[in-house]
C-alpha cells in the first residue's frame, strides 16, 4: 500500500498545528492562513495517497479547464481526508467572544447525568457556565429527579428548556445564536447542528442537518440533544415520571409547531441518537385506489419484455399499463406489443421525436387510475409488493410525488431522491453509495420528504398530477421534467417524499442512450437553462440539504 503524506511521515503535525491555531489569536490573519496552508497541504495528501489516479485525473480536468467536472471529483477525494473537517472549521466558523446570555428569553439546561462517565458532568457545566447558561442535574444518582426540578425552576423568569446529556458541550456564544433565531419567530421548537467529540477535544462527525422533516423524524430524531424548547409548567410536570422525557417532550412539541433549524454546529456530543432503519410496511391492498402504470418504449423489446414481466408479478388489487409506442421499428418489439394481452395491457401510439413529457401527458388523458405510476421501461422489478409501498404513501393528503431507491445493476444507489441547487441544477442524492454502506447517517434506507424524485419510477395522484397541468412539454422534452413537476406540487404543498422501501433495479438510458449528440446536447442546454431560470437552481439552498453541504457531491459531504 502507497504511504505518504503529512499524516503518516509526521502523524502529530496537523494536529499540533491545529491545537496551536485554537490556542492563539483566531481573527488573527497571519495564524489563520499559515494554519489553513498546512491542513490543506495535509488533506491534498491524504486524497492523493488515497487514489493517486483518481486525483491526476481531477488536476487534468483542473488544467483543461473544467472546472465543475474537476470540482466534483475533487470534493469526493478531499472530503475523505481525516483533516476535512478541520478545514472546514478553520475557514468557516467564527469565534465569538462568550459572554452572558444577554437579551431575549432565559435558556435553563437540563442536564441528564444518568449513567454518566465520572467528570462528564463537571466538565458539562463548566462550559455551560462559561456560555452563560443556568443549569440544574436531572438523575437520582448525580442531582435532583424531573419532578423535583419542574418545582425549583422560576417559571416566571423561564419559558426555553434546553435537555441536554452530560459530557455535551455547547460552542461559542451558543445562547446568543439561538436567540438571536427565535425572535420573532413563532416556534416553540429550535434544533442546530452538531458533531462528536473525542477525549483530547478533537471534533469530527459533524451533522450537517435538513430543515425540519417531519417523515425522517419517525426513523432518525436528530433534535434530542440539540435544541431548544419553549415549556410550560404543566407540559414538564405531566413527563416527569417517564425515563425518557427529553424525547417524549421533543414529540409534544413537533406536534403543534415546526421546529427551527438553526444552520449552526451548535453542540459538540459524545453520543446522539442513530437512525432506526425501517422494515417493510403495513399494506391492506383492498383499501388502496386503482393505478395506471405507463410505459414508454422504443424497440428493444429485452428490457420491456423484463418490465412488463415484473409489473404481471407485482401483488396490486387494481393495476392497469398504458405501453406508449414511441415509432417502434424493431419487427420482434412490434409483433411483442401487438401480442399483449388487451386485456390488462393497452398500447397507445405516439409519432414524432421523443418528447417524454408529452408521452406521459398524452397516457393520462386515457388513463383510468385514481394513482398514476410513471415507469421507464428500464426499470428491473425485484419484488413485489413495490407499487403497494409506494401507493401507501401516495394517498396521503400532504404527499405529492413518490419516488423509490433505485439500484443500478451492481447494487450501488442510482437514485435516492434528488437535490436541487446540486451541481448547480439537480442531482441525485447519495448516488453511487453501496447499498450496505451506511452513507450519510444511513439517510439513504429512510423514508423522508425530498425537493424532487425521478420519474424513472414515479407514483402520483391523478387529480394531483393534473391540477398542476401534468409534465412540462414545452421547456422539458426529456431532462428535469420530474424535477419541475415535483417542485410545483410541492408549491401546491403536496410534497415530495422518498420511499426506500420500494426497491428497484433501473438499467439507466439503456433504451434511449445518453444524450452526446450536437442535437441532443443542445436540447439538454436549452432544459438545463430553464431549470435555471424558473427555479433558481444555481443559487437556492435545497431545504433538505444543507448550505455548508457541497453542491458539487452527491454524497452530503462538507463544503470545502
Amino acid at each position: 500500500m502507497l504511504q505518504c503524506g503529512i499524516g503518516s511521515a509526521f502523524p502529530f503535525a496537523p494536529t499540533l498545528v491545529i491545537a496551536s491555531y485554537m490556542q492563539s489569536n483566531h481573527k488573527h490573519p497571519h495564524v489563520k492562513r499559515g494554519t489553513g496552508l498546512w491542513l490543506r497541504f495535509a488533506v491534498h495528501m491524504d486524497a492523493f495517497c488515497a487514489d493517486p489516479r483518481a486525483y491526476l485525473t481531477a488536476f487534468w480536468w483542473r488544467l483543461r479547464g473544467k472546472r465543475l467536472r474537476s470540482r466534483s471529483q475533487f470534493t469526493r477525494l478531499l472530503t475523505g481526508s481525516r483533516y476535512a473537517y478541520d478545514l472546514w472549521m478553520l475557514w468557516h466558523e467564527e469565534t465569538s467572544p462568550r459572554c452572558n446570555q444577554g437579551p431575549g428569553p432565559r435558556i435553563l439546561a437540563l442536564v441528564d447525568v444518568r449513567d454518566a462517565e465520572q467528570g462528564a458532568a463537571r466538565e458539562t457545566l463548566v462550559n455551560l457556565s462559561t456560555e452563560g447558561f443556568p443549569a440544574l442535574l436531572i438523575g437520582t444518582d448525580h442531582g435532583q429527579t424531573l419532578a423535583d426540578a419542574v418545582n425549583r425552576i422560576d417559571w416566571n423568569e423561564t419559558s426555553w428548556l434546553m435537555p441536554i446529556k452530560a459530557g455535551d458541550t455547547l460552542a461559542s456564544a451558543a445562547a446568543q445564536t439561538y436567540k438571536a433565531a427565535i425572535a420573532g419567530a413563532d416556534v416553540q421548537i429550535a434544533y442546530a447542528d452538531d458533531d462528536l467529540t473525542t477525549r483530547p477535544g478533537r471534533r469530527t462527525a459533524p451533522h450537517f442537518k435538513p430543515d425540519w422533516n417531519s417523515e425522517m423524524f419517525r426513523y432518525f430524531d436528530y433534535l434530542t440533544g440539540a435544541c431548544i424548547l419553549q415549556v410550560n409548567r404543566e407540559e414538564l410536570q405531566a413527563l416527569s415520571e417517564m425515563s425518557d422525557w427529553a424525547e417524549q417532550l421533543i414529540a409534544l412539541k413537533v406536534r403543534k409547531s415546526a421546529p427551527l433549524h438553526v444552520k449552526k454546529v451548535l453542540h459538540h456530543r459524545r453520543v446522539r441518537p442513530s437512525p432506526q432503519v425501517p422494515t417493510v410496511i403495513n399494506v391492506m391492498e383492498e383499501a388502496l385506489p386503482s393505478v395506471t402504470i405507463i410505459v414508454p418504449t422504443r424497440n428493444r423489446v429485452d428490457l420491456l419484455r423484463k418490465c412488463l414481466n415484473g409489473i404481471a408479478s407485482t401483488k396490486y388489487r387494481d393495476i392497469d399499463v398504458i405501453v406508449v409506442d414511441n415509432d417502434s421499428t424493431d419487427p420482434e418489439t412490434i409483433s411483442f406489443l401487438k401480442n399483449l394481452d388487451p386485456a390488462f395491457y393497452r398500447v397507445l401510439p405516439y409519432q414524432g421525436a421523443f418528447n417524454y413529457s408529452a408521452i406521459n401527458n398524452r397516457a393520462v388523458e386515457v388513463a383510468q387510475g385514481q394513482l398514476l405510476c410513471l415507469l421507464n421501461n428500464d426499470i428491473e422489478i425485484i419484488e413485489p409488493y413495490w407499487l403497494a409501498t409506494m401507493a401507501v404513501q401516495a394517498v396521503r393528503s400532504e404527499v405529492g410525488a413518490v419516488g423509490a431507491r433505485l439500484l443500478y445493476p451492481d447494487g450501488r444507489i442510482q437514485h435516492a431522491g434528488v437535490v436541487i441547487g446540486m451541481g448547480n441544477a439537480a442531482g441525485h442524492a447519495h448516488r453511487l453509495t453501496a447499498d450496505g454502506d451506511e452513507g450519510y447517517f444511513k439517510r439513504h434506507l429512510l423514508p423522508q420528504f425530498t425537493s424532487a424524485v425521478t420519474a424513472a419510477c414515479l407514483v402520483v395522484s391523478r387529480e394531483r398530477f393534473i391540477a398542476v397541468g401534468g409534465l412540462d412539454e414545452r421547456n422539458f422534452a426529456v431532462a428535469f421534467n420530474d424535477v419541475d413537476l415535483c417542485m410545483r406540487l410541492n408549491q401546491r404543498g403536496w410534497q415530495s417524499l422518498y420511499e426506500p422501501r420500494a426497491t428497484l433495479i433501473h438499467h439507466e438510458s439503456l433504451s434511449r442512450g445518453f444524450d452526446r449528440d450536437p442535437i441532443g446536447a443542445e436540447r439538454f442546454a436549452g432544459e438545463l437553462a430553464a431549470l435555471k431560470q424558473i427555479w433558481s437552481t444555481e443559487y437556492a439552498v435545497d431545504p433538505y440539504h444543507h448550505p455548508e453541504l457541497s453542491r458539487a457531491s452527491e454524497h452530503f459531504v462538507a463544503r470545502l
